[in-house]
This record gives C-alpha cells, sequence and structure tokens, in this order.
C-alpha cells in the first residue's frame, strides 16, 4: 500500500493570477479580429502604404522606353520559312514519325515541333540540329543563317 504524508495538510490560499499573452501582430491584421475590434468599437489604425501591391516601377525606364521607340530593331522577329516547314513535315511523314514521337527523339516538347510545323517558332539553331540529325535534312542552310 502507498504510504502517505503523515504531516498536517494546509492550504495555499495564495491567489494564482493567469495573464493573457499579447496577440501577435499578425493576428491584429487579421481580417476577422480588425472587423470584430470595429464592431465592438475599439480604435483601429489604418495605414495606406503608397504603391502597395502594385508591380509599378519609378520614373527611371521613362527614358528606356524613349530609346526603344528612337531604335532601329525590327518590330518582329523572324519566323520559320515556309521551305523549312515544309520540309520539316515531309521528312517527319516520310520517316513514319508524329510529332510528339519527333518531339521525343529531339528532346524537345511537343509544343516546340507545332511551332515549327506551323511557322510560330523563333528558328533556333540547336533545335533545328537536332531535328536535321534525327529527320535526315538540311535545314539551317535554307533559313538563311
Amino acid at each position: 500500500m502507498p504510504t502517505r504524508f503523515g504531516g498536517a495538510v494546509t492550504q495555499d490560499w495564495e491567489p494564482v493570477v493567469l495573464h493573457k499573452s499579447k496577440p501577435k501582430a499578425q493576428d491584429l491584421r487579421d481580417p476577422k479580429a480588425v472587423n470584430q475590434a470595429l464592431r465592438s468599437g475599439a480604435p483601429v489604425q489604418t495605414i495606406k502604404k503608397f504603391d502597395a501591391g502594385s508591380n509599378k516601377k519609378t520614373a527611371g525606364p521613362v527614358v528606356n522606353a524613349r530609346k526603344l521607340d528612337e531604335g532601329t530593331e525590327p518590330a518582329a522577329l523572324d519566323r520559320v520559312p515556309t521551305d523549312v516547314r515544309q520540309t520539316i513535315q515531309k521528312a517527319r511523314l516520310e520517316k513514319k514519325l508524329s510529332q510528339a514521337e519527333l518531339a521525343k527523339l529531339i528532346n524537345e516538347q511537343l509544343k516546340v515541333v507545332q511551332e515549327y510545323e506551323n511557322g510560330k517558332a523563333v528558328p533556333n539553331q540547336a533545335v533545328l540540329a537536332k531535328m536535321e540529325r534525327v529527320l535526315g535534312v538540311k535545314l539551317r542552310g535554307k533559313s538563311g543563317k
């Protein structure tokens, strides 16, 4: 059997005070807490931040935009020429490959092959070289590069 304390048992009548921790700053910004404070009439501090949440830059880029307007850069990038598009399509069909299979063989996405065959892609010499190797046709001499 357990032994009991044989001395006199006394009560501790000292008050115990529990303090709530201060709310964290993040909790104060919570929309629920703000709405509750507004409903209860508590003071709520609001700060308008200048250009908060926007992706705007200062006035610096305006100078660069003017320089771009004055520049002699071409308006549009070169696209894949028609003869290269047709050569890719013919060679792919002669080898009985689908666009997806060709894309897998050249380690590119299907979208890349589709853009080249539709003439929407900007010619990339590395991609054309991979297509030449897999299809066995010359593509880069005809692209003018």
